[in-house]
């Protein structure tokens, strides 16, 4: 799959290397942006108060599936009921939020977990088998909690009992499972 990441920092770095180990071709981009026009899935990892100035810089942005990697920590804009919503106005296709409820920090850790640790998106139909798929290469188990509308919003609102959490127990993984499965 030729994957296009928006944002070379912890969380976007981190994907893209854990994906090309998968044997995916990725393109990551930082600041002065490039085209995505080949890819077939764009993902956004970028603060989220700095989603309109990341994506400015991009060309080829035109329908690909997308997935939203960001988080909120500051106001919301108040036209779009998600961060994924924002994105998804100026990308266009099928879009996903995911990898935004677990810590970059400890990608380097996940194969030597007991358990595979699980993983929260929302996706669109559309979107939905790519981010299952790139959920698993990076070595997590997905679970999905719904469409994007409420999900990506569901997701976003809990990333300050995320944060919180982490700031009790440090960077941390979580597994969600049905009785028996663990």
């Amino acid at each position: 799959m030729n994957i296009t990441v928006i944002g070379r920092g912890r969380v976007g770095g981190g994907l893209a290397r854990m994906w090309e180990k998968a044997g995916h071709q990725v393109r990551a981009l930082g600041r002065e942006g490039g085209d995505a026009s080949d890819a077939d899935v764009v993902v956004v990892s970028v603060p989220g108060h700095s989603i309109g100035e990341a994506l400015q810089n991009v060309t080829g942005l035109n329908g690909q599936v997308t997935i939203d990697t960001t988080n909120l920590y500051a106001e919301r804009d108040g036209e779009f009921p998600s961060l994924s919503h924002q994105i998804k106005s100026v990308i266009g296709g099928p879009t996903a939020k995911s990898f935004s409820t677990v810590f970059a920090a400890t990608y380097e850790q996940i194969g030597t977990q007991r358990v595979t640790p699980s993983s929260l998106y929302a996706a669109e139909p559309g979107a939905k088998d790519i981010t299952e798929r790139l959920i698993s290469d990076a070595g997590f188990d997905p679970v999905h909690v719904g469409d994007l509308d409420p999900g990506a919003r569901l997701l976003e609102d809990s990333s300050a009992l995320t944060r919180a959490l982490a700031g009790q127990i440090g960077p941390f993984f979580y597994r969600y499972a049905r009785p028996g499965e663990l």
